[in-house]
């Protein structure tokens, strides 16, 4: 056999993926769905001209550090460039989000693809602390690679031209960069993963458990250390099997879904899992998805295998952008192997080939933030205090974890984050609490109650509890103990706040009287 039969039988095997290709594209669909929906419901009060941290203000920064916004482009590239005023803002999310509706609902271009992922990825580069999660580029390099498994134009769920093998196998390198970053991290980052005790406390510390977390915390600790095992075999050896002959990948395939499943119902880990299982898809393919899909869809699939070409110009651009994936997965594969390992980090300023990895370090405890305001001008010790509550993270004891993964609240999970460290290390925590002083409709959208209704706080604080799951059978859901002070009570006419609100440069943003 010449090299050009081995190469056109080797391209063939995309006529077995039209299934494959349909279920990646759909599932991108819906995870694109979620992202943009958040990025319509909180970019404003988070990113807006008068949000937490604005972006245009970052924008003009960057701008100015570097000297033009040419510079400022190929640094940080983002449509925002153009323009960054609320209502644009809020314009192009919504944009966004119907068009992902369009590819949740079967219909799918190279054109359509491309155009998503420049719009999350122009999100993503001013969204500053609020998108700093792994996700965030992991979705944007796998909508990257998901270019280029449709035609240019034809959005057909089923169109003429053949799926690229060569993508699948891309997606699959994905998933191997994600699951053994992941569990060479946790190897490195923290000793108990070693010993076998990280369970003991995950369910318990992850940034917002759900119902269902409080029950798997309790289970017997000789199956928590069952679970260390269990994560370190699918992260560390099972993707090894996603690059073998067809029974092993599907092995493969069928365990790193089940592991992500597994996550998805043990905690709220916003998009993530959902996103993570979009590349294990590819180790599938048409003889095992036929038996799990409807048949009037695997008719379809046939059908369009049967008439489907071989096309050199789409075979080439594969070629092409495989070249491209490994020269720049060079520097990811560097830093697994080295003794510095990064975290969800990015190589490239456009997010294309990165590295990733998830809980490093397990807290043992859970400390919570707990922003609280009162009406009284002079606070006493007869002084009534009542509590802010957040979407999803705990407050109230007695109120029941949310599910609400795959929707991320944002600023839940800052909240969680802020708790590990002091309020200089979060100074967008004091730009809330004066935002909260002014009942600001925005960043109260933010929360799931407004208990100063009428008129707002004169006063706001923030206290650092502890919580723990209630055991099971108790009443409520949390145990709470006072640990310390989080932010003293600040005013309006707290001269201190105002010299930072000046410091902060957000003097622009708020009216200062």
């Amino acid at each position: 056999m010449n090299n050009s039969d081995f190469l056109e039988k080797f391209f063939a095997r995309g006529n077995s993926y039209w299934l494959t290709r349909f279920v990646i594209l759909r599932l991108l669909g819906f995870v694109y769905a979620i992202a943009f929906l958040v990025a319509a419901r909180q970019l404003v009060p988070l990113i807006g001209h008068r949000g937490l941290t604005p972006a245009d203000f970052y924008l003009s920064s960057i701008h100015a550090e570097l000297g033009s916004r040419t510079e400022g482009m190929l640094h940080l590239p983002a449509l925002f460039w153009f323009g960054c005023t609320d209502l644009g803002i809020s314009i192009f999310a919504w944009v966004g989000f119907a068009l992902s509706l369009i590819v949740l609902g079967g219909y799918a271009n190279a054109v359509l693809l491309a155009v998503l992922w420049g719009m999350y990825m122009s999100i993503v580069h001013i969204g500053q602390i609020w998108y700093g999660y792994g996700w965030e580029i992991q979705l944007l390099e796998t909508g990257f690679l998901s270019i280029f498994l449709c035609p240019m134009l034809d959005g057909r769920p089923f169109p003429n031209s053949r799926p690229p093998i060569l993508v699948f196998w891309l997606f699959r390198w994905l998933g191997f960069r994600i699951m053994v970053g992941a569990g060479l991290i946790k190897l490195r980052g923290d000793e108990c993963w070693s010993d076998l005790t990280c369970m003991y406390y995950h369910y318990e510390t992850q940034p917002i458990p759900n119902p269902i977390s409080r029950y798997l915390h309790f289970l017997p600790q000789w199956f928590h250390k069952l679970e260390v095992l269990w994560n370190h075999f699918v992260e560390l050896i099972v993707p090894w099997f996603s690059f073998g002959p067809r029974q092993a990948r599907h092995f493969a395939g069928v365990l790193l879904v089940i592991f992500q499943v597994i996550l998805i119902i043990s905690g709220n880990l916003s998009f993530l899992n959902y996103l993570t299982i979009i590349p294990f898809l590819a180790c599938f393919d048409d003889t095992f998805l036929r038996h799990v899909l409807p048949k009037t869809l695997v008719k379809r699939a046939e059908e369009a295998a049967a008439r489907s070409h071989s096309s050199r110009v789409n075979n080439g651009i594969a070629v092409a952008l495989s070249i491209l994936v490994a020269w720049l997965s060079v520097a990811p594969v560097l830093n697994l192997v080295g003794g510095r390992q990064l975290m969800n980090y990015s190589f490239d300023p456009l997010d294309l080939v990165n590295t990733y990895g998830a809980f490093g370090t397990v807290g043992r405890e859970r400390d919570e933030i707990i922003f609280e305001g009162t009406e009284d001008a002079v606070i006493t010790g007869e002084t009534k205090w009542r509590e802010y509550e957040f979407v999803a993270k705990p407050g109230d004891p007695n109120r029941r974890p949310a599910f609400i993964a795959p929707y991320q609240p944002r600023i839940d999970w800052q909240i969680w984050f802020a708790a590990m460290a002091s309020p200089g290390d979060y100074p967008w925590t004091f730009h809330f609490v004066w935002k909260l002083l002014h009942n600001d409709p925005d960043t109260l959208s933010l929360l799931a109650n407004n208990p100063f209704p009428d008129k707002p706080p004169h006063y706001i604080r923030a206290r650092l509890y502890r919580y723990r799951f209630a055991s099971l059978g108790e009443k409520g859901w949390w145990r709470r103990e006072l640990i310390s002070e989080w932010l003293p009570a600040l005013s309006t006419d707290n001269q201190e706040l105002r010299r930072l609100m000046g410091a902060m440069h957000w003097y622009d943003y708020l009216d200062l009287d």
